[in-house]
């Protein structure tokens, strides 16, 4: 398929924009082909017949809290990270196209918004500088910063640097306490093998905890359940998920979803038994997730973690820059105005009024 052949060859691995992954969310927030007001395109660029970037758009009618219709990612909240696929060595071609196309296919957008760009890579300034040569503006209007694993380090050392003394003394008595209430085991999987009890199970653990309560757990609305097991089945099929499960008594209590997306990973979901949370079998999970740094094909994982996370931010010393990036479009009135609600947002809140 030419759209994995693009994913497996991107400048900048996504995997939420992976057919395996965009195409049961279609599916699943989408299925009339409508969202805000407007359909979701998939844009793309080919030369011959290679495809050499794709990213869903759509028109939003509101730019956060005010009623300004705009062309945008289209991203859910299950989605988090918003990088187009474009090939390495295309960053520009891709650009250059889309913004050409958006200028000729405005309709009501103001401007372009891509949110959840990864800021400091070869990919985000090819725009910028590409915006600059041709005048235009591209304001970054938001930037926060999340956890990232990215380390030459073993995961033992790694460990020993980002955690003090007492705190891995603390993890080790958490340990050992968690082993005397039955048989630990942990596994590690990488195949398709079990893959439908395996994602039960998540569900189940998922739901029993405060996600459960809170009407936020996967398996709250068939939308977000389908997407789970879709995406989930078909990662396994190609190779590109890594699972992992602290059990007790062969009782699943921590439970994790990982995207393998080389040269990069993304950490899915987690979830855990709070009737163990004493114990930290979440964190205890995570000190298993460490070997991510013993793996030659994989050399960062991006936490997909809000900014500021008490546990992952303990853990994963390194950050990743992530932002919104608005952009002007279309003829010159379009632009001045755009170019006056930037200023306005700007000025308001340097960081910007989406948040």
């Amino acid at each position: 398929m030419r759209w994995q052949s693009l994913a497996d060859g991107a400048a900048m691995p996504n995997p939420f924009f992976e057919p395996w992954y965009l195409l049961p969310a279609l599916a699943a927030f989408d299925p009339l082909g409508q969202v805000h007001l407007g359909q979701v395109q998939l844009f793309t660029v080919a030369i011959g017949d290679q495809l050499v970037g794709l990213l869903p758009l759509h028109v939003a009618a509101r730019y956060g809290r005010w009623r300004l219709p705009h062309r945008a990612t289209w991203i859910h909240a299950n989605a988090f990270f918003g990088a187009p696929l474009v090939r390495t060595g295309y960053e520009v071609i891709f650009w250059q196209a889309l913004l050409d196309w958006a200028d000729s296919a405005c309709g009501k957008a103001l401007f372009l918004h891509l949110p959840s760009m990864p800021l400091d890579q070869p990919l985000t300034q090819a725009l910028f500088d590409l915006a600059s040569a041709e005048n235009r503006t591209a304001a970054l209007v938001m930037r926060e910063q999340r956890a990232l694993l990215q380390s030459t380090l073993a995961p033992e050392i790694y460990l020993e640097q980002a955690l003090t003394a007492k705190k891995r003394k603390e993890l080790r008595r958490q340990h050992a306490r968690l082993a005397e209430q039955g048989a630990l085991t942990f596994a590690r999987s990488e195949t398709e093998h079990d893959i439908g009890p395996w994602i039960d199970q998540f569900l189940r653990l998922e739901h029993s905890g405060w996600k459960g309560k809170a009407g936020s757990a996967m398996i709250c609305a068939p939308e977000t359940e389908a997407l789970f097991r879709t995406s989930l089945e078909h990662a396994a099929a190609l190779g590109k998920l890594e699972r992992l499960t602290l059990a007790l008594d062969d009782k699943p209590i921590a439970m994790r979803a990982n995207f393998l997306t080389p040269p990069g990973s993304f950490s899915y979901k987690t979830a855990f038994d709070e009737a163990y949370a004493r114990f930290s079998p979440g964190v205890l999970l995570q000190r298993e997730n460490l070997a991510l740094l013993d793996r030659q094909s994989i050399a960062w994982c991006d936490s997909c973690a809000a900014p500021d996370h008490p546990m992952i931010d303990s853990l994963w010393t390194e950050r990743r820059p992530i932002g919104r990036i608005s952009i002007a479009i279309g003829g010159k009135n379009r632009r001045r105005i755009f170019n006056l609600l930037n200023a306005i947002e700007l000025k308001r809140n340097p960081i910007g009024l989406t948040l």
